[in-house]
């Protein structure tokens, strides 16, 4: 029998959620608004559950984007995440942000880059190849500055993701025509591809409890590195 699943994307600024039966999508909500996953999360949940006719007990498991992205955003979905879990007593999948955002270029015949925006002039990035029916990652994901990861790329590219669009220019500065751009509506990560990376998970079995399914940040928070900050001005003293 296919699972019920509920997967939460939050770690973009626009958030959304998805209830599939197996491969098949039931209902979708995407959200670009200016505000938290606090102000919205919940509500779009039950109204989720409400338009597909379902409840939070037919739920055979919950995926949530673990990162990375916005910090806030992450430990928002994650908690919601865990707390229904533990609700409706059924485990937990994690699915990267940058898998999902090219798992909505299909079959790309070109590598694809995957650029989020991460402020400070950096960008969460990854490069994935589509193998086998899924996008397979090439390296590591990292955070780093546009120009660094620019300066190690040779051939044609896709790039996708919102930081694609902040550095667009640079992009095109940089490798020419050698640079390819996904639709802009493609540009922000959607639980319905989120879904099928979480099926995905479901069917290898890699499950976590509430927990064990951690965020991936990639770098510490602003609170962090203040922190720090601050403790090795108290040594010093």
């Amino acid at each position: 029998m296919a699972p019920i699943l509920l997967t939460i994307q939050t770690a973009s600024p626009a958030g959304s959620l998805a209830l599939s039966d197996g491969e098949h999508l039931l209902a979708e909500i995407s959200l670009d608004v200016r505000k938290t996953p606090t102000e919205w999360l919940l509500q779009s949940i039950e109204d989720l559950f409400s338009k597909a006719d379902l409840s939070k007990s037919d739920l055979d498991a919950i995926g949530v984007v673990r990162g990375p992205g916005s910090f806030t955003g992450l430990r928002v979905g994650l908690a919601t995440a865990k707390g229904l879990s533990l609700a409706a007593n059924c485990p937990l999948l994690g699915v990267s942000s940058l898998q999902c955002l090219a798992m909505q270029l299909p079959f790309s015949r070109l590598p694809v880059c995957v650029m989020l925006d991460a402020r400070k002039q950096e960008i969460y990035t990854a490069l994935f190849n589509w193998e086998a029916g899924y996008p397979l990652i090439v390296g590591v994901e990292r955070v780093v500055k546009p120009e660094e990861l620019l300066s190690e790329i040779a051939g044609e590219t896709l790039f996708i993701g919102n930081g694609a669009l902040v550095y667009r220019t640079l992009i095109v500065r940089q490798l020419a025509e050698r640079a390819h751009f996904a639709p802009a509506f493609l540009n922000l990560p959607r639980a319905g591809a989120a879904a099928a990376l979480v099926l995905h998970e479901w069917g290898a079995g890699r499950t976590f409890s509430a927990d064990e399914l951690l965020p991936i940040y990639l770098r510490p928070s602003e609170a962090e590195l203040n922190f720090t900050t601050k403790k090795k001005q108290v040594i010093s003293c």
